[in-house]
């Protein structure tokens, strides 16, 4: 037994945190933890069952009545239990703030939406009070599809969290008027960190998947709705066109409704029309004037939306939805060798769509770090480990290298 002479508050009693500990661990080595050391006690040794989770659950519930919490983790290849401080229990604020955002989010989208619906080049805040509310009114069936995955996508998170006992606050959605979808998505709060590994993924891969499967069907629902168009060249002065751009599943799902690869352009000139696509799937050049493509209905861009928002949660980097699936899959090590690669890709992609720089930046500063669940003992099951390739593979189907190509 090592250690060292540092006191203990006379609150933590070491003869009973080894009877606690003792209950499902087999002790080997016990250190007592200092002003240097991040715990109180450290034990090694080996646990008593093969199920690590429900000796957590036993361990961790035994602790708490008297502030402590223990960490479960793998070291030189032996189990070693830490005992800390339990953090600090924090509420999740008032609902109302919430259900505010989100209505602000509802009218935000709407004013998006009926922009893509109207029909003739109106100045909305020059209507009267009546004439507003039947122009905003327009963009109700692109909020319904939007919305619905922005929905799905943060319930999912939410109630697998709360079902797996985690405290998660509901989402919070983001209204932004005048901007593309109206809205800069939502997000939930973790206001603890997660007990294991199995949590983390579920939770994780809950938003994605299920807001995917939801846009998936709104997209072709919208398809359906749109038709195919040539590219318009000649624009009113002030205004602009875009062109949305191609994920494999989307260029995909036109193909499937059109029978056509959109946008189609008027000569593939003296290219294969594979050697176009490929250039043109990653830098959006040349641009296709003049050439067919999807007049597309609000439902579909809502659709198309829900594509790349799933997409920028599942880049495997940090934070994001898709950093925790990588960490909880392949480790740290992957993780922080993936990091640079996905920086790198972002910063060159940046030159053909300068919103990459920004995501780009926003990793550097937020996404260094990754989520250290409590228990790092029990695995994940190979049931779980097929559903986070499946996340991963659905990042690649609706990864866009070129969201936007703006046409004025």
């Amino acid at each position: 037994m090592t250690g060292n002479d540092i006191t203990q508050p006379l609150q933590y009693d070491q003869a009973t945190i080894i009877r606690l500990v003792e209950s499902v661990f087999e002790i080997t080595n016990v250190t007592v933890g200092g002003q240097q050391q991040p715990y109180h006690w450290r034990y090694a040794g080996r646990l008593k069952t093969a199920d690590s989770e429900a000796a957590y659950d036993q361990l961790a519930a035994d602790l708490e009545p008297i502030g402590l919490i223990p960490l479960f983790r793998e070291a030189d290849g032996e189990q070693v239990i830490l005992i800390v401080d339990h953090p600090p229990v924090t509420s999740n604020g008032p609902v109302w703030v919430n259900l505010l955002l989100f209505i602000l989010t509802v009218f935000s989208v709407m004013f998006t939406g009926a922009q893509f619906a109207a029909s003739d080049l109106v100045h909305p805040f020059q209507l009267s009070l009546a004439g507003f509310l039947k122009y905003l009114w327009q963009g109700w069936p692109f909020t319904l599809g939007l919305l619905s995955i922005l929905v799905a996508h943060e319930f999912g998170h939410y109630l697998v969290g709360r079902a797996h006992g985690e405290k998660v606050t509901l989402p919070y959605f983001i209204p932004m008027p005048l901007s593309a979808f109206g809205t800069m998505g939502a997000f939930i709060n973790m206001k603890q960190v997660p007990r294991n590994r199995k949590n983390l993924l579920d939770i994780g891969m809950a938003g994605p998947l299920i807001g995917f499967g939801v846009a998936v069907v709104v997209l072709f629902v919208g398809l359906s709705l749109s038709s195919l168009g040539p590219i318009e060249t000649d624009l009113p002065e002030g205004y602009s066109h875009f062109i949305e751009g191609n994920s494999l599943l989307y260029l995909g799902a036109k193909y499937l409704t059109f029978g056509k690869l959109l946008p189609q352009p008027l000569s593939y000139g003296d290219v294969s029309p594979f050697l176009y696509w490929m250039k043109y799937f990653f830098t959006g050049q040349p641009i296709p004037l003049g050439g067919l493509d999807v007049q597309i209905h609000p439902v579909a861009w809502a659709g198309w939306a829900g594509l790349f928002v799933t997409a920028m949660n599942l880049i495997p980097a940090g934070q994001l939805d898709g950093g925790h699936i990588l960490y909880v899959l392949f480790g740290k090590k992957v993780a922080r060798w993936v990091y640079p690669f996905i920086i790198g890709s972002l910063i060159t992609m940046g030159f053909f769509w300068n919103g990459w720089w920004l995501w780009a930046g926003l990793i550097l500063m937020f996404g260094r770090q990754y989520a250290e669940p409590l228990d790092q003992i029990t695995k994940i099951d190979r049931k779980r480990k097929w559903l986070g390739v499946l996340a991963l593979l659905v990042f690649v189907l609706t990864f866009i290298p070129v969201p936007l190509v703006i046409i004025s």
